[in-house]
């Protein structure tokens, strides 16, 4: 703390006092008190404080320190000297440069977005007023006559210096002779000029009528007087009713003012903040001036200490009651790159869920390549925001009935568009929802029984199975080619190598992973695909309506790169989805209301979290666009799967039987007994053999050798000695499966 002594001859020498090893801290105020003098030296006198030994010259002067043998209550002075402040090139090298075109400007989508509005405006407007011409112009005919009677009146009135007539009876009244005389001379000098100029009027206008009568093309006649009924109509219109009725009628926004911004903090309860208003909002600063964002305006603000931008979340009911806009109007958030009190507060024109939804850039036209950002949605101020799918998955939560699956829908309608990306897609509620892209998908289900999930098991299976078979094919390839040792664009596009993007989705997947049968291994499998997946051009989209640690593994929450979180109900839900912690941060999916259907917090596909309305494509728009895709597929030769009207490939080639064998017969076991492989087989996956081992010995057997047929391995007697005893039973040769699996995989690259 510092000395109460201002005087800085003493604050040093107290400073060099508690900086000596040897010497005593001593207050020089109460030193003198003891003594009986004064704080304040006379002028003249002089007192010898220096240390008699220093026990290092080169002690820090500000040093914290109390003798042992003082009284506890001596003050020692803790903050050194003030340092000099940046001087005016370091503040303008920190200082942050505003953008000299704006933002709006510079994004293509947000400058047609504002052309279209503007060419909609004068075409509404245009439109409006020529569908009411003949009710202007019949307005006008009828009120041209009180028009002339208003004119005819006026001129009088002019002419007569009507307007000087009270001055000059105040005057009378005043009986202020001089004045009066005055102001009678130059009413009559005003008559004579006026009336010379009405008698001129009366004579050349009749004139100028008839020779523009007899003279005048049949046209300009029709043009004057329609000019000369529209002149006497607006004239004769009375006030409170206009001729011409207005096109738009704007809602007008109060503009937003620090002193707003400051009245809406101060009615949210919060008693730092009210201390800072108490003391003139001294606590409360504004960085940046307020500025118009889009449409709405922006502040920045720094909240009083101690006050973090959650603390204003947790109010943002009552922090738009204070700026007197609707919930959906005011968007609170914090500043990454700024202190937990930064506060950047968005206030719309128009609440978000109220504002026309936007086309989405893809709906009419045009391809798209997963390597690209592709547009998602559109944030607050109708900026587009973009997903890039490739090296990434993307996980999509919220409470039934926010606009999960539609917003999943629109980044399959992307992947769609990319005639070289594969489509498994997998839809566990059941209601067709996803239906349209049947038209384009290698594989799709719908429906929440046991037969999807097991089928959408075994497309998990073939992902992952591929991923060995993908990871081989990059290995071989030359640096040249893969110089990242990763899927890109060139290496997509060849057929032949088979690296084209595999996209897996599936939407209600709390259905399977919380599946009593399927439910474990489907989320080990899709963990290990998150994991592996990014750098060998496979993506998983999932969305679930029920983020929980039972329907939404925690492996898979916490190694999604990109989430999407709309409206949930609590902490456990917004972290689940939105990642660990990003409620306490203040990004907070619980703040939408039921009508923010579609809104949501994205977090992951830009540096900070954003709140991005997706796109809405209904069916009908939906299947337009499948129906374009499957058309360009068709055209690239890329069709495959149910939508070539092919058998999926995970029901022929992704079988984990001769795997599975493999892993339960040891290699020095050359030729295992069926019925024993089928035990062993029964323990390792109970859910998919754990019926064949309940069956007979003879028919364990038989099942066995009926499973291996399609895949050519054939059965036989196998002989062993058992206690003395030569037993025979039915049996494979273990090197017939691995030569199998052998020219299975060699069959499946030349392919």
């Amino acid at each position: 703390m510092n000395h109460p002594d201002d005087n800085e001859l003493f604050n040093r020498l107290e400073a060099e006092m508690a900086a000596d090893s040897g010497a005593e801290v001593v207050d020089l105020n109460k030193a003198r008190s003891a003594r009986g003098e004064s704080a304040d030296p006379a002028p003249g006198s002089t007192t010898d404080s220096r240390p008699t030994e220093s026990a290092d010259p080169n002690a820090d002067r500000s040093a914290d320190s109390v003798d042992d043998d003082t009284d506890g209550e001596s003050t020692v002075m803790v903050d050194g000297p003030a340092p000099a402040g940046p001087g005016l090139m370091d503040r303008l090298k920190s200082g942050q440069r505003r953008e000299v075109i704006p933002a709006w400007a510079k994004s293509k989508p947000e400058f047609v977005t504002a052309l279209g509005w503007l060419g909609g405006y004068a075409w509404h407007t245009t439109a409006f007023h020529a569908v009411r011409l003949p009710w202007y112009s019949l307005r006008l005919a009828f009120q041209a006559p009180a028009g002339v009677a208003k004119f005819v009146g006026g001129a009088m009135r002019w002419a007569a210096d009507t307007e000087g007539e009270p001055l000059r009876q105040v005057a009378a009244r005043r009986e202020n002779v001089e004045e009066y005389l005055k102001l009678s001379r130059q009413r009559d000098n005003r008559v004579k000029l006026r009336g010379i100029v009405m008698l001129l009027g009366m004579i050349l206008g009749p004139v100028l009528a008839i020779v523009l009568f007899v003279l005048a093309p049949a046209w300009l006649e029709v043009l004057a007087l329609a000019l000369l009924t529209a002149g006497f109509g607006f004239l004769g219109a009375p006030s409170d009713k206009p001729v011409i009725s207005r096109a738009v009628v704007t809602t007008e926004v109060e503009r937003l003012t620090s002193g707003i911004v400051e009245r809406a903090l101060g009615a949210l309860g919060i008693a730092e903040v009210n201390k800072a208003l108490g003391k003139g909002g001294e606590g409360i600063k504004f960085p940046a001036p307020i500025t118009r964002d889009g449409p709405g305006w922006r502040a920045d603000v720094d909240l009083p200490y101690g006050v973090t931008v959650p603390d204003i979340l947790d109010r943002r009911e009552k922090l738009a009651s204070g700026l007197r806009r609707p919930l959906g109007c005011v968007w609170p958030e914090p500043v990454a790159d700024e202190h937990a009190g930064r506060m950047m507060l968005w206030v719309g024109d128009r609440a978000l869920n109220k504002v026309p939804a936007p086309p989405w850039p893809l709906a009419k036209s045009g391809a798209a390549s997963l390597f690209k950002p592709l547009p998602f949605g559109t944030d607050q101020r109708g900026r587009n925001v973009d997903l890039t799918l490739m090296y990434d998955n993307v996980l999509i939560g919220a409470m039934p009935g926010m606009g999960k699956t539609f917003s999943l829908r629109t980044p399959l309608l992307a992947a769609a568009l990319d005639v070289t990306a594969e489509l498994l897609i997998w839809e566990l509620k059941g209601t067709g929802d996803l239906d349209p892209l049947k038209k384009v998908a290698a594989d799709y289900g719908s429906g929440p029984d046991d037969d999807t999930c097991a089928a959408t098991l075994d497309s998990i299976r073939y992902v992952y199975k591929d991923l060995e078979r993908r990871a081989k094919v990059i290995s071989s390839l030359p640096k040249d080619k893969c110089p990242e040792n990763k899927v890109i664009p060139s290496l997509a596009v060849n057929r032949s190598l088979g690296l084209h993007p595999l996209v897996l989705a599936i939407d209600e997947c709390q259905e399977l992973f919380s599946h009593d049968k399927y439910g474990k291994e489907a989320g080990a499998l899709c963990t290990a695909i998150i994991k592996r997946g990014r750098a060998l051009g496979v993506i998983l989209l999932l969305a679930t309506q029920r983020p929980d640690k039972d329907s939404l593994p925690p492996a898979i929450s916490a190694n999604v790169g990109t989430r999407f979180c709309l409206r949930v109900m609590g902490q456990i839900e917004n972290d689940m989805i939105l990642g660990t912690s990003m409620y306490r941060n203040g990004i907070r999916a619980t703040s939408f209301t039921k009508t923010d259907k579609g809104i949501g917090y994205l977090v992951g596909a830009a540096d900070d979290p954003q709140i991005v309305r997706g796109y809405y494509l209904d069916n009908p728009a939906a299947d337009a666009i499948c129906e374009r895709a499957r058309k360009a597929r068709i055209d690239a030769g890329t069709l495959r799967g149910i939508a070539a009207g092919q058998t999926p490939e995970r029901r022929e080639a992704v079988d984990p039987l001769l795997e599975d064998i493999l892993a339960v017969v040891p290699a020095d076991e050359a030729k295992p007994w069926n019925d024993v492989t089928v035990d062993r087989l029964a323990e390792l996956r109970p859910e998919k053999y754990g019926p064949w081992g309940e069956m007979a010995p003879a028919d364990k057997a038989r099942q066995l050798t009926t499973a291996l047929k399609p895949y050519g391995v054939t059965t036989g007697q196998v002989a062993r000695r058992i206690n003395g005893k030569t037993v025979n039973r039915t049996g494979f040769e273990r090197a017939h499966i691995v030569t199998t699996i052998a020219e299975r995989d060699r069959n499946r690259d030349a392919g």
